[in-house]
Parts: structure tokens; sequence; C-alpha cells
């Protein structure tokens, strides 16, 4: 009798032992997580260093597509893919046409890479799907005018090119919409500001060009507003930061601004800021520490920015690290 006494009292003790260790993990775990609310948090380094790179999110998942990995411009091919439930990445098929300072945008779980540059004097007009599911590449419609330093956004399922130049900055105002479906581009208004190395973000159907360069010498905190259903452009806020070679991307209805270069010494900056649409106001967020960047790209996967690769200064050595953002709550 005693004996299975003691049995249920270890069995008893040991149920609250376990019940209290669960207990004790998940109000660490949510005390990490509110902890975490505005902070960036260092992740796996991606395998190849580099800059001018751009990135998708399909199925979860983070795919970094082509860049450069110093300033002789030796452009990639390369694509990886990045697990933010395991932080490991896997090499996945090169991307046929090497390039840099090209566009990405994703429709029907394909990922379309547009445009882009192989010396970073002339643009392309080449046009590229990949298939994650397959891990296959795709020959598309080329863009009909040849650009680098631009940026793309999808609306209803049709990619928008926005500026970017040919072999300056002539076309930097120019936007055309390609048709997944159909195979076609289509000529639309172009931006108010001519501009390169600028950010583009979606919000309730409409599209925020932030930021951007006329050249090196140069960096803007332009923010301006194109509605596809109207065709119509309308100037906006100015950024606080003026920079570019920013990324941006989209959290709550809000759009983070992160690092850059705002002079042309090409030094990184750490700054992150957050745009309100429905405000049309901007507020200073945590900087992205320890490593301020240019030339990098993000993505957004259950509500945490990854920022990607990039470089720090003008030496343009290309970067691997990861930096995870968690956005405030209430932002």
């Amino acid at each position: 009798m005693k004996a299975q006494e003691a049995k249920h009292s270890v069995e008893y003790n040991l149920t609250w032992i376990l019940a209290g260790l669960t207990l004790s993990g998940l109000l660490g775990l949510a005390a990490m997580s509110l902890a975490a609310e505005d902070a960036w948090t260092k992740k796996a380094d991606m395998p190849t260093p580099r800059w001018g790179l751009s990135a998708s999110v399909v199925n979860g998942k983070i795919y970094t597509i082509g860049g450069t990995p110093d300033d002789n411009f030796a452009v990639l091919s390369t694509v990886e893919e990045y697990d933010p439930m395991t932080d490991r990445w896997t090499k996945k098929a090169d991307m046929p046409t090497p390039r840099a300072f090209f566009s990405t945008g994703v429709v029907n779980g394909k990922i379309y890479t547009i445009g882009g540059t192989p010396d970073s004097d002339s643009g392309f007009s080449t046009v590229e799907e990949y298939d994650p599911a397959t891990d296959t590449w795709t020959k598309k419609a080329d863009m009909p005018i040849p650009r680098w330093g631009l940026s793309a956004s999808v609306v209803n399922g049709k990619i928008y090119a926005i500026g970017g130049g040919g072999t300056s900055v002539e076309n930097a105002s120019t936007v055309e919409v390609y048709d997944p479906v159909a195979d076609t581009w289509t000529r639309k208004a172009g931006m108010l500001t001519p501009r390169v190395l600028f950010s583009a973000s979606v919000v309730d159907g409409k599209i925020y060009a932030i930021g951007g360069s006329e050249d090196p010498r140069s960096s803007f905190s332009t923010v301006e507003e194109y509605d596809p259903a109207t065709d119509i452009w309308t100037k906006k806020a100015d950024m606080p930061i003026p920079r570019f070679g920013l990324c941006t991307s989209v959290v709550d209805g809000r759009i983070y601004a992160i690092g850059g270069t705002s002079d042309s010494d090409f030094v990184g900056l750490s700054g992150v800021e957050a745009y309100d649409p429905v405000t049309d106001t901007w507020t200073k967020k945590a900087d992205m520490l320890p490593t301020p960047r240019w030339g990098l790209s993000a993505s957004v996967v259950d509500r945490k920015i990854y920022a990607v690769g990039g470089a720090s200064d003008d030496s343009a050595a290309g970067l691997s690290t990861v930096e995870i953002y968690n956005p405030a709550a209430d932002n």
C-alpha cells in the first residue's frame, strides 16, 4: 500500500513539475516575444555574400536571387532558399541570366525576375519566371524598356515595373505593367520623380515609391503613391532620412523603410522608419544593428521582416548577413 502511495506521489509530483516547466517555458517565450518587439535578431548567414540581390517569398520560404559579390561587379545567377522555421539555407537552380539591381514579383506561387544590369552601366529587358515547386526557370516576354535599379510591385495579379535607368537615368520615371497570364506588357503613367535604386511596396492596392537617387551624388526622401485603378500618381509626406539602395517591407499596413545610403561614399545606414499611408506620417523605429548596409533586400514571413545581404560601404564587399525585425504589435 505504501509503495503504491509512494508511486502515486511521485507521479503527482512529476506531473506538477512538468506542468510547471511547461508554464515557465511558455511564459519565457512570451517574455522573449515581448522583449523582441521593435528589435533586430541575427539569423543564419546566407551562403553567398552579395549585394544588389532581390528576395521574394513563396509558401513561407524566402528565395534570394542574383546580385554581385564585390565592386568588380561579377554578377551572379545564384538562387538560395531560406526556411525561417529551421533557420537553414538550401541551394536552388541558378537563374539563367546573371544580373544585379533587378526586381522580382510573385504571382500564383511563381517568382518573376525583371530587368537589372550585367555591369552596373547598361540595363536588361530580360524577364524570367522561377517555379519553386519544380525548381525550374522559364523565359518570358521582355520588358519593353531595358532598365536597372527599378522596383516591382504586384497588384491584382499584375506586376508593375517602376523607374530605373538604362545607360544613365533616362526612362527613370517609366512604368510598365506585366500580365503573367497573357505574357504581355502595357505602358502606364510615369512616376512624378524619375529615379533609380528606390523601393516600392503595396498597401491596400496602392503602390508607394520611396527614396531613390538621380545619380550617386543625390539621395531622395521622396514618396509617391500610385493608384493602378486610376493610373494616377500623388505626392506624399517625405521620408525623414533621404536615401537610396534601401529596401521596404509591409507589416500590418505599414511600410518599413530599411537601410540604404545617402551619399557618394556609399556608407550603409542603419535607420528604420515606418510609414502609415492612412495618416501619411512617418515614425522612427529600432535601427538595424549591428549591420548598417545598402543594396540589401527584405522579405516578410509571419509578420517579421528578414533583411538579407547588402554592402556596408563603398568597398562594396557583399555581405551574407541576415537579420530579422519584429515590429511592435501596435506598430
